[in-house]
């Protein structure tokens, strides 16, 4: 299959995105998107993102993990995708689509970041120092003392991976406090099951997280990943937290046909 697509990254969460509009790639197996990805063999990415049509909405994203399978909803890869779209002329400067986990509103802003609407969230449960939520995709959110000197693969990867959270597993986020607004992020992520240089759901949920466990008192928070910075402000009232936006860059990186 001749493949036509564009590399896109934010903040260093890097994909490869696909018009499927035509459902000309409806057909792609897990293991032909996992040699997509494969950094080696492929064009390489953390993921794959199908661009689709849908009704009511400006479109849909699907979005597979590097292992090929279908995953959780990417807050890095939608924004992405709403800027792939914008390319594509589909949306202009707002939008609304779907994805896996329900609707969600985007806007590109004058400097061409990309701030995305996420989900409401308002359950958290405890793993001793840890705290575990769902911002579309699940998430285990640490705060550590010295985070540029964690083995964060091999310490996420035995979270990760551990009895308690199989089958499905979760992604691992490493946090360190600059100051009461601003922290240091590092994310081991499930499907690609390594680290990535930022993760937008992860940052948003450690957000929350700080939020919840009254570790600060601020609704807009800077979250500093290795590939960039992301913003995640909020709203909330009695632990239920709404208006949640996650704004960062989206970038395009190139494009090219791949035969898979």
């Amino acid at each position: 299959m001749e493949l036509v697509f564009k590399k896109y990254q934010g903040a260093g969460n890097d994909f490869v995105i696909i018009d499927n509009r035509d459902a000309a790639y409806a057909t792609l197996s897990d293991a032909q998107i996992k040699l997509i990805c494969d950094r080696n063999f492929g064009i390489g990415g953390d993921g794959l993102i199908m661009i689709t049509s849908s009704k009511g909405v400006d479109f849909e994203m699907q979005y597979f993990n590097s292992d090929g399978q279908l995953s959780t909803m990417c807050g890095n890869g939608g924004r992405c995708a709403v800027a792939f779209a914008n390319h594509l002329n589909i949306i202009g400067d707002s939008t609304t689509f779907s994805a896996i986990d329900g609707l969600h509103q985007a806007w590109i802003n004058p400097d061409k970041t990309i701030c995305l609407n996420m989900v409401d969230v308002s359950t958290f449960s405890h793993d001793k120092t840890a705290t575990i939520t769902n911002t579309g995709s699940p998430h285990y959110v640490l705060e550590v003392d010295d985070l540029s000197g964690m083995d964060v693969f091999s310490e996420g990867a035995a979270i990760r991976y551990r009895e308690s959270f199989s089958p499905e597993g979760l992604n691992v986020n490493f946090i360190e406090a600059i100051a009461t607004d601003r922290y240091k992020i590092r994310t081991y992520e499930r499907g690609v099951e390594n680290e990535t240089l930022a993760c937008g759901t992860g940052a948003v949920a450690a957000a929350l997280v700080l939020h919840y466990n009254q570790v600060t008192k601020a609704t807009k928070i800077v979250m500093e990943a290795l590939g960039g910075n992301l913003i995640i402000d909020f709203k909330v009232n009695n632990h239920v937290y709404t208006d949640i936006r996650l704004t960062g860059p989206a970038k395009e990186v190139f494009s090219g046909v791949f035969n898979c």
